[in-house]
């Protein structure tokens, strides 16, 4: 396949949904570039091209990249708090817990607080106290001291390597971030904890006991977002 048969890009996409994000799709885009012009300063076929390497970024590329997303006034959303405490340039806050004060209410008339994308279908609902673990000073604490009884984890940035050590040892997990094919989703089905990813919450406190609908259906990682809300798993508040 030619640049002239696929027009400025030397390749199809593999997959044309849209990037979920402006961020992404301006990266996605400065990638693509830069392979194409790698691709037609070679001079090789598509398929000699890519056998040779040629297309592979160099380290200062992806940082000039990087640079200049930056400089538009992009911002990365935040995975790990140590990212922002380090480089607050390139991140953007964190926004914190809404509490809105409108929650909707379910069939019992208790608040819903939250919804999220259940990794894998439970056995059956939890109910736990929610607690948030959103920095090292309190995975250390609950290593230490133990994790407390009927623990649901509340987790705001890469759950995955921040609570390595004690994810075994949770009821279950509510991740805002990520999706059910992020690292924190694969580690939960392995240790067989139930959890959300991508979880929305609204007037969620550390401490609140709650029921988190994790026997609904796992979620499609595919599904376009207006079937992905129909599925999505509720965080109900009880206490």
């Amino acid at each position: 396949m030619t640049v002239k048969q696929e027009g400025k890009r030397p390749y199809p996409d593999k997959w044309s949904r849209e990037s979920a994000t402006p961020l992404v799709e301006r990266y996605h885009s400065a990638v693509r570039a830069l392979a194409a012009d790698k691709f037609a300063a070679s001079g090789m076929s598509w398929e000699q091209a890519v056998a040779a390497g040629v297309l592979m970024p160099t380290r200062a590329e992806l940082e000039q990249i990087e640079a200049d997303v930056l400089a538009e006034g992009y911002r990365f959303d935040v995975s790990a708090t140590i990212s922002l405490k380090e480089e607050p340039d390139k991140y953007k806050p964190l926004a914190g817990i809404a509490d809105s004060g409108a929650q909707e209410s379910d069939e019992q008339g208790r608040l819903i607080v939250g919804s999220g994308d259940n990794v894998f279908k439970a056995a059956a609902d939890v109910t736990g106290i929610a607690r948030y673990i959103s920095d090292v000073d309190r995975v250390m604490e609950m290593l230490t001291g133990g994790v407390p009884e009927n623990t649901v984890a509340i987790i705001d940035d890469s759950g995955g390597t921040l609570t390595a050590p004690i994810l075994g040892d949770f009821t279950a997990v509510v991740c805002m971030g990520g999706t059910v094919r992020s690292h924190l989703g694969i580690l939960t089905r392995e240790y067989n904890v139930p959890c959300l990813m991508n979880a929305e919450l609204d007037g969620l406190a550390d401490g609140d006991e709650i029921t988190v609908e994790y026997s609904k259906p796992a979620a499609d990682a595919y599904a376009d977002a207006g079937a992905a809300a129909e599925h999505r798993a509720r965080i109900i508040k009880v206490a």
